[in-house]
């Protein structure tokens, strides 16, 4: 579609919208209240899960409705009119069965389903049919399913218990804590509307609570009135704890069963009725916007609600307005801390359950432990005090942290005192010398080999802040002659990793093998590795900060809490006593706090605002504070102002036409406009990438040692243009090319220009589903990416740098040659006062440090390359 064919179309949209303003005198007697005025409420009559049921078949009628206002309208004499009521209605009569089945909750549906399902046909005479005869028609058609599908479910129920696998799954079960206490969680569930459990880590909440409600509801004999909804903070976790809970019920993922998973761009969707789905926290926040009353869910289990994550925070606000809706929804909320009073406090002090946990004895070291009984000394040691080396670290954004920082300074000389009468010289030289900044890879290294020839047999999990981190581990293992046998099994565990290779963590090895898992905080809570018997904590845990003030967010490796750390050790212990190691002294380990903050409180806001509108919760500051920590006022007038000179929000903060679709698009705003620039000018593809990259992370990595070669064939990808987005462009083409040639051209690719596989593959991935979001607003007319007609201009060059600019601006520098011989240029931007290149970036790389200006380390550590903190230039 060319540029004048999309201004045509729009303006034929325009027309299609004053056309509707005839047709103001049927809205006025919409279908949701036929009489004008106040909002109808559902009979009086109507109970339980007929309430969401009511409003749901509103929902479509209003829907409908308004879909034939929008039609062409059709003058016709009144013979014709009845003859084609007469065919309409023997129609009708043979279609009450795909009548029933429209009805279901969109959600369910896949986007094919959704497409062609065919529409309501409706009665001619409207004056004469009343609503409560239809819904009268309809109840009656939905109780006789349902109640030929809850004996059906019945039996298969049945049939299981004479399953030899189900009865294996079934004696394991029983084995767990909570099992034990299935009838107390089941009588609490059906007793309230809300009800918070928590557990220790390996105690069964997240796969027996679901299956407890749902086997509950079968044999009373309501299983086609229960759909349970898990969220979970990760997709590994959603995927996993769906095979598992599968496995346990005897069936496979998916495929019409009890069972399934919905994560984004992957989903093995269960049955419609008598079902459990796991999905991630996101997904059912987009449910929201086409099914604002989650009208199919019985029962919404927020699991992990301790880590505090942004989206279980806003589905918690949501959901608590939901309650005085939908007096049938039963929420469940899972934590496995023992804060819980909070989150009760929080829902009206709703009722507590705890699961206590089994676990065998777990041993726990120190830093000074571990360095005694390794004998390690750091290389490249440097005796300055440690307080020296980081003091101006982090100043300038984190001094909370520095006051921590500064207790630490003055505690050091007492704490090494009390050390000289329990450990040796050598012991304390180490701990003086190390550099707690940052993990110690080559002690952990040092620390699994002593557990491979002095320590029990077991799995062997460590736990480090970042993929960096992990990569460089698992190379720093394998360049040694010990970990290459086949006696070692050596997994890194990353969200950001195919879920195909996640799933190998969890297979047992054979006997005498022992498995290393090395991963980061996903291993706390999210999964749980069985046959963990020695953790290693490096004591870090990657966090977003956002700084107000200078308007920009870091993602810096911190110190875990005491709740981290407690999770991380039970991660040992399940199969026999265990032990576990922290890479951190006992001073440190008592500053440490005893909770992260929450990611609310800590993170831009901007896409959450858009969010907000989306869904029409209100005004922005109205709705954030109805949250459970609420966000400083400063951080939401700086988001809510960001959003205004991008022209998403009005005056009135409501959303513009441009905000609209940005809060559609699953990105940063900024992006979604570079996209929304993409389409319009027909330089979809290669925006598409960018985006994807900027999104989601760049697919170059830099092994140790190795960082000048992977810099070298960076630049040649560059083609001399000096542009990091350009370069990230280069490089997907170039793969997109050598994929085609076959799959041994694209391993030696990735190989030879230090490209990660597993991450070109996501973005891949990612430029699809944006292309279907641009597909669905009618921006373009194909979900391919690369179809011609969205790619007119994709080979100009200096257009996709003005619609990357056009996107990012204000987050955009502009160099200005100097006159000055120390300085040959300035860097100029509107949104920060002191810009600063990321020493990765190709502006890095061409200029050397001594020619750009305020090149500072503390704000280059840890520095998110993206829009909302990075330079495009």
């Amino acid at each position: 579609m060319s540029y004048e064919q999309r201004r045509g179309w729009g303006r034929g949209r325009g027309r299609r919208g004053r056309a509707r303003s005839f047709s103001s005198q049927y809205e006025s007697g919409s279908v949701e209240n036929p009489r004008g005025g106040r909002r109808e409420k559902p009979p009086p009559h109507l109970k339980g899960r007929e309430i969401g049921l009511w409003y749901a078949r509103r929902q479509g009628h209003k829907s409908k409705e308004k879909e034939r206002l929008e039609r062409a309208v059709v003058k016709m004499d009144e013979s014709r009119e009845k003859h084609i009521a007469r065919l309409l209605n023997s129609v009708q009569a043979q279609n009450n069965n795909e009548r029933s089945s429209c009805s279901k909750g969109s959600w369910w549906a896949t986007e094919n389903e959704r497409n062609n399902v065919s529409p309501q046909l409706r009665q001619p005479a409207s004056s004469e049919v009343k609503d409560h005869d239809w819904d009268s028609e309809y109840a009656a058609e939905e109780n006789e399913a349902g109640t030929y599908l809850d004996q059906q479910l019945r039996e298969e129920m049945q049939k299981k218990r004479t399953n030899y696998k189900y009865l294996e799954m079934q004696t394991f079960r029983e084995k767990l804590p909570s099992y034990g206490m299935k009838e107390m969680i089941i009588k609490m569930i059906n007793s309230n509307q809300v009800t918070v459990i928590s557990g220790e880590t390996g105690c069964g909440k997240t796969t027996q609570v679901t299956q407890f409600i749902l086997d509950d509801h079968i044999n009373r004999g309501k299983g086609s009135s229960c759909y349970i909804v898990c969220t979970q903070p990760r997709r590994i976790s959603a995927i996993s704890v769906a095979e598992r809970v599968a496995a346990e019920r005897g069936e496979t993922c998916g495929r019409e069963n009890s069972t399934g998973y919905q994560i984004r761009l992957e989903s093995q969707m269960p049955r419609r009725q008598g079902s459990i789905l796991y999905c991630t926290t996101g997904i059912v926040i987009q449910w929201l916007q086409s099914d604002p009353h989650l009208a199919n869910v019985s029962h919404i289990v927020i699991d992990e609600i301790h880590e505090r994550n942004l989206q279980s925070d806003v589905l918690m606000a949501i959901v608590k307005d939901l309650l005085t809706l939908r007096s049938d929804l039963k929420v469940i909320l899972m934590s496995a801390t023992l804060n819980a009073e909070k989150f009760s406090q929080y829902f009206e002090n709703c009722p507590m359950l705890h699961i206590p946990g089994f676990t065998y004895p777990v041993k726990e070291y120190l830093l000074e432990d571990v360095i005694e009984m390794v004998r390690y000394m750091p290389k490249d040691s440097d005796r300055r005090p440690r307080w020296k080396k980081r003091f101006m670290q982090g100043r300038m954004i984190r001094p909370e942290k520095e006051q921590k920082e500064e207790l630490y300074r003055e505690r050091w000389p007492d704490f090494v005192r009390k050390l000289q009468t329990k450990y040796s010289q050598s012991t304390i030289e180490a701990l003086e010398t190390a550099d707690d900044e940052k993990v110690d890879l080559d002690l952990i290294v040092e620390l699994i080999r002593f557990i491979v020839l002095k320590g029990e047999d077991g799995a062997i999990l460590v736990f480090l802040p970042g993929w960096d981190n992990i990569s460089t581990l698992h190379d720093l293992l394998m360049s040694q002659v010990m970990f290459k046998s086949d006696k070692f099994i050596i997994i890194p565990l990353h969200s950001l990793m195919p879920t195909v290779n996640q799933k190998e963590v969890f297979k047992r090895p054979p006997p005498g093998v022992r498995k290393i898992v090395i991963a980061t905080n996903i291993a706390e809570t999210s999964i749980t590795i069985d046959d963990v018997v020695h953790v290693i904590d490096g004591g870090k845990i990657k966090e977003t900060h956002y700084d107000t003030q200078n308007n920009i967010s870091t993602m810096t490796a911190e110190w875990v809490s005491h709740a981290n750390a407690k999770q991380r050790k039970g991660r040992a212990g399940r199969v026999q006593p265990g032990h576990c190691y922290h890479l951190y002294n006992s001073l440190r380990d008592s500053l440490l706090d005893d909770y992260q903050l929450p990611e609310i409180v800590r993170m831009p806001l901007e896409e959450l605002c858009l969010q907000i509108k989306i869904l029409k919760l209100g005004g922005i500051g109205s709705f954030l504070s109805k949250l459970m920590d609420i966000p400083s006022r400063e951080a939401i007038c700086l988001a809510i102002n960001h959003l205004m000179e991008l022209n998403a929000l009005d005056n009135h903060e409501e959303l513009t036409p441009l905000g609209f679709h940005l809060a559609r698009l699953p990105v940063e705003p900024h992006i979604g406009k570079m996209i929304l620039f993409g389409a319009l000018f027909c330089c979809l593809d290669p925006v598409l990438t960018i985006a994807a990259s900027l999104s989601f992370k760049d697919p170059f990595v830099i092994p140790l040692g190795k960082e000048k070669m992977a810099d070298a064939r960076r630049k040649e990808l560059s083609r001399n243009l000096k542009s990091d987005h350009l370069t990230v462009l280069n490089a997907f083409e170039g793969w997109e090319y050598a994929k085609w040639r076959g799959a041994r051209a694209e391993r030696d690719y990735c190989w030879e220009n230090f490209l990660s596989s597993n991450t070109l593959k996501m973005l891949s991935n990612m430029k699809g589903q944006f292309a279907e979001h641009l597909l669905n607003a009618g921006f373009v007319s194909s979900r391919n990416p690369n179809d011609p007609k969205s790619n007119n201009n994709s080979n100009n060059e200096k257009l996709i740098k003005a619609v990357i600019c056009a996107g990012l601006y204000p987050k955009v520098a502009k160099i200005r040659q100097s006159l000055s011989k120390k300085r040959k240029i300035f860097i100029y931007m509107i949104a920060l006062k002191s810009p600063h290149i990321h020493c990765f970036s190709l502006g890095e790389t061409f200029q050397s440090r001594k020619t750009t200006s305020r090149i500072q380390l503390q704000w280059m550590n840890g520095l998110c390359f993206s829009p909302l903190q990075g330079l495009h230039t």
